[in-house]
């Protein structure tokens, strides 16, 4: 079993804070007020409290905890959030939520120069994507750059992508793989992968994308019916939500070892917090989290990239 982590406590006998007293207008208690004015020396010399690093550690997770839960990094420009006070509404009414800093702010811009490198074709396939309906579902530029350095890192030769749409997430698994190397990705329909298809042949991949054009439980079982159980190195699920218990399971059995299974949009734009009744697919990809969670077979890291990337490492 993996080993759920611990928060780190107060040592015994560090520093207690009382409870304060009731604050007047000027944002001090009444006492403290008057020993300011009356005693200025006095405030200037009051010792600061010690803590221990443990204590200190605790407080500064509460501070980090706060600063989320209040909007700090939630992508909103200006001192607005944290330090005015802004009071944001209820989780379940907001369904477009972004955990890091908006696209077009120019610390994200930044992070992105000097962080991405996008091959020209891939970088195509993108922007073509962006403009079809639904295609600002797809996997994030900086989800598939850090899923190919991962490929790279492993020596990944075979790789699976459920839902190949046009292609992105698989061109950019085919460029980290060498040249043997094999992308197994399906789609139910043939109209987007045919628009990406020249940039793979741009890109001089073509020859490793091997394109089913069928529903993606019917490739799983297909692949384990033909003994391919434990031989793919690396698995991105992106297709419905609807059966993407199934799709874990199946892809589980599919990866070898060390492989690494990537699953995008796993936030729901914020919805897996507060699922709203009849909302089908923000509660089964609630379900698929808690599922990953308790999955004693991998290791797990969930990211705030994009919509949410879990990535489960097979034990």
């Amino acid at each position: 079993m993996v080993p759920e982590a611990t928060t780190p406590r107060a040592e015994q006998g560090g520093t207690r804070w009382s409870q304060p007293a009731r604050a007047s207008k000027s944002g001090l208690s009444g006492s403290s007020a008057r020993d300011l004015s009356s005693s200025p020396t006095r405030a200037m010399t009051q010792p600061v409290p010690r803590l221990s690093l443990p204590a200190t550690l605790a407080l500064g997770s509460a501070a980090l905890g706060a600063a989320f839960a209040t909007g700090l990094f939630l992508g909103e420009r200006g001192p607005a959030g944290l330090f005015l006070g802004r009071r944001w509404p209820p989780w379940r009414f907001r369904r477009q939520q972004r955990l890091l800093p908006p696209e077009d702010s120019p610390l994200w811009q930044y992070l992105l120069s000097r962080s991405l490198r996008e091959h020209p074709a891939l970088r195509s396939l993108r922007l073509l994507t962006l403009e079809q309906p639904r295609g600002d579902s797809m996997m994030t530029c900086e989800q598939a750059q850090l899923l190919a350095n991962l490929a790279r890192l492993i020596k990944a030769k075979k790789a699976l992508d459920l839902g190949t749409f046009t292609g992105y997430s698989a061109l950019a698994l085919a460029l980290a793989l060498p040249p043997a190397g094999r992308v197994v990705t399906c789609e139910v329909d043939a109209g987007p992968p045919e628009l990406g298809r020249p940039l793979w042949r741009q890109a001089e991949m073509e020859h490793k994308i091997d394109l089913w054009l069928k529903p993606a439980l019917e490739t799983l079982d297909e692949l384990l019916e033909a003994g391919e159980a434990s031989t793919f190195d690396v698995a991105v699920v992106d297709a419905d939500k609807e059966n993407c218990a199934a799709y874990y399971e199946r892809c589980l059995q599919l990866l070898r070892p060390g492989g690494v299974l990537a699953i995008p949009r796993v936030l729901w734009h914020g919805a897996v917090l507060h699922p709203q009744q009849g909302d089908t697919e923000a509660e089964r990809v609630r379900n698929l989290n808690e599922r990953i969670r308790r999955d004693a077979r991998v290791y797990i890291s969930l990211l705030p990239l994009g919509d949410g990337l879990t990535l489960a490492f097979k034990i």
